[in-house]
């Protein structure tokens, strides 16, 4: 289009017509409906289906639309539940609540939240990950924003098309697609993480479903099946990884600061060699927030705090061997590290504190493929000397050719180290053997340990071996839920480290202090929160809350949340009353009153 059509083009479209307007007054939601007939109902925001009264009805112009009887909410909520349950697999019910989130809202919502710790597996990982592979072929309707590596100067456009103002938007998930739920690469379906995120936010936390917005950036894909199938919806060429990728996230950043000053931003799912260089680059400018890497983190820290209060110590007084040094294993560490050093450590001290073993071993500095995040964590090669090496040992990792020392492997490690938290992220499918959690629990009273990799079939242990090779001493959380353990008449709760216990309630918290940026200090109170939910210290009982408890969980950690960040002077919004500000901020799942126009 040339720039005198573009000129002409902008100087007649009209203000976009709205069929209804949301406000909040002191009794609640009020729905202003604009719209008539069947613009009503293709509204999912507004439509209500058969629980619109005989006079709404009529005055909407639905008469003769919707089926004589007139249906209550709870009502509804029986009706669409049966139908789920007969759903013939774990992609036809998200299929099918995903269909309903289309069509009514406040009943999806309603359905989600009466029944999370049931449907959070549908709507997140892991069955989104089928929805995320199937993407162009079970493609529907859009939702969210959709941003091309090769049309950088269309972001803008793309944000103003959405039709929300400055004040409209809390909450931003982005991804790349490029390292999808240990899928890998996605192209344009990584849409679908971005939006199960956010039904998490808002099912969880009550963060309002009309103020977030799903954001993909397309920046190609490297996946071949992708590119191959004649249905693939988005760009047709190799992953971009030069200066128009940095380009791209720019321009997504600097349009978001612009248009949505408030908006927190969340990435998710970026590769390895990209997310944690994000991170670094815009933490200290923006509000910002990667899951993967500090959600992961801070759930898990959250664990430590329920063990090493279980076991009478502190995170500082911890040897900890993390097995899986990528992205998510060493931002645990991160994590732990900052902790350690605010109960009193040096930096020195705290990183010691730390073992690191990655694909060819434990990290050593004398290695030359260890990235700028890894480094910290390098053990010296003399400290090293005359450790057996992964050939004797059950490590992973080989030999290294003759005469030259060969990887240090799980065993030997944890053998020399006698380490008190011993914690999985390499999906290393029983790498902590009945040998290896032996001799750990042979130097410590309650052995911390947690095999977080998923899915299942990717876990480092099974809670049943770990409880059974201590005696039952082993403090554990994992990534995976299993069901409770039970050894010689005394049952188990085995805890879930799922990030949904920290990201809803601080994407909350942030929202209700209006954060100019997250801090170490806000997501370690978040993970402090979580714990304190939990009574790691009654025999057999979990070190997290249940996920049925979220909304409970995640209200808690969005005022701890909150108070930090007014105590570090992040908070932008006064917190004189920081648990009824969260109280009134968090979205309920009911129709709203409604107001019709004339």
């Amino acid at each position: 289009m040339s720039p005198a059509l573009i000129a002409d083009h902008a100087a007649v479209t009209p203000v976009p017509w709205k069929p209804y307007d949301l406000t909040t007054t002191g009794d609640g939601v009020l729905a202003r409906i604009h719209a008539r007939g069947s613009a009503v109902l293709a509204s999912p925001s507004i439509n209500r289906g058969t629980a619109f009264t005989l006079q709404e009805r009529e005055a909407l112009g639905l008469a003769g639309l919707l089926p004589t009887g007139v249906s209550t909410l709870e009502g509804q909520l029986r009706r669409v539940y049966a139908q789920y349950l007969q759903q013939a697999n774990d992609l036809r019910k998200w299929v099918y609540l995903a269909n309903l989130r289309d069509r009514n809202e406040v009943l999806f919502y309603r359905l989600l939240t009466d029944h999370i710790s049931e449907m959070l597996p549908v709507v997140y990982t892991p069955t989104v990950g089928l929805a995320i592979e199937r993407f162009s072929h079970e493609y529907r309707r859009p939702r969210g924003v959709f941003l091309s590596v090769d049309q950088p100067e269309g972001v803008e456009t793309a944000f103003r098309n959405t039709g929300l103002g400055p004040d409209d938007v809390d909450l931003i998930v982005a991804t790349d697609s490029e390292g999808v739920l240990g899928i890998g690469d996605q192209g344009i379906g990584g849409i679908e993480i971005s939006i199960g995120k956010l039904a998490v936010y808002t099912a969880a936390a009550g963060v309002h479903p009309r103020r977030v917005l799903p954001v993909v950036l397309d920046m190609g894909t490297d996946n071949l099946n992708l590119l191959t199938d004649e249905m693939y919806l988005g760009a047709r060429h190799a992953r971009v990884r030069d200066g128009r990728y940095d380009e791209l996230i720019d321009a997504y950043v600097s349009t978001v600061r612009k248009l949505y000053p408030n908006a927190m931003l969340h990435w998710e799912d970026f590769g390895a060699s990209n997310a944690r260089r994000i991170l670094n680059k815009y933490a200290d400018r923006v509000c910002t927030f990667n899951d993967d890497m500090q959600g992961t983190a801070a759930v898990v820290l959250a664990a430590a705090f329920s063990a090493v209060r279980a076991a009478g110590s502190r995170i500082a007084d911890q040897r900890v061997v993390i097995y899986g040094a990528g992205t998510a294993g060493l931002g645990i560490a991160d994590m732990m590290r900052e902790q350690m050093i605010r109960e009193g450590l040096s930096p020195q001290e705290a990183t010691a504190r730390f073992y690191a073993i990655g694909s060819k071993g434990l990290m050593v500095d004398d290695a030359d493929d260890l990235l700028d995040f890894q480094l910290p964590y390098a053990r010296s090669r003399a400290e090293v000397a005359g450790w057996a090496d992964a050939s004797d040992s059950a490590g992973i990792g080989s030999t290294g050719p003759s005469g030259a020392p060969g990887p240090v492997g799980l065993a030997e490690v944890v053998s020399r180290v006698h380490p008190t938290i011993l914690i999985g992220t390499s999906t290393h499918a029983g790498a902590f053997t009945e040998a290896i959690v032996k001799d750990m629990a042979a130097h410590t009273e309650r052995p911390i340990i947690m095999p977080l990799s998923n899915p299942t079939s990717k876990c480092e242990a099974l809670p049943q071996d770990l409880i059974a090779w201590t005696d039952g001493r082993a403090l554990t959380a994992t990534g995976s839920p299993f069901a409770p353990v039970v050894l010689r008449d005394r049952t188990y709760q085995i805890a879930q480290a799922n990030n949904a216990l920290i990201f809803p309630g601080l994407g909350l918290g942030v929202t209700v202090a209006r954060a100019a940026r997250i801090s170490d200090r806000m997501i370690a109170a978040a993970a402090d929160a979580v714990a304190r939910l939990s009574d790691a210290g009654a025999p057999g009982a979990p070190l997290l809350p249940p996920m049925q408890d979220l909304r409970t969980v995640s209200a808690a950690v969005a005022v701890a949340v909150a108070t930090t960040a007014a105590d570090e002077g992040l908070a932008q919004a006064a917190m004189d009353h920081p648990i009824e500000q969260v109280h009134q901020a968090m979205w309920r799942p009911e129709y709203p009153k409604i107001e019709i126009s004339r």
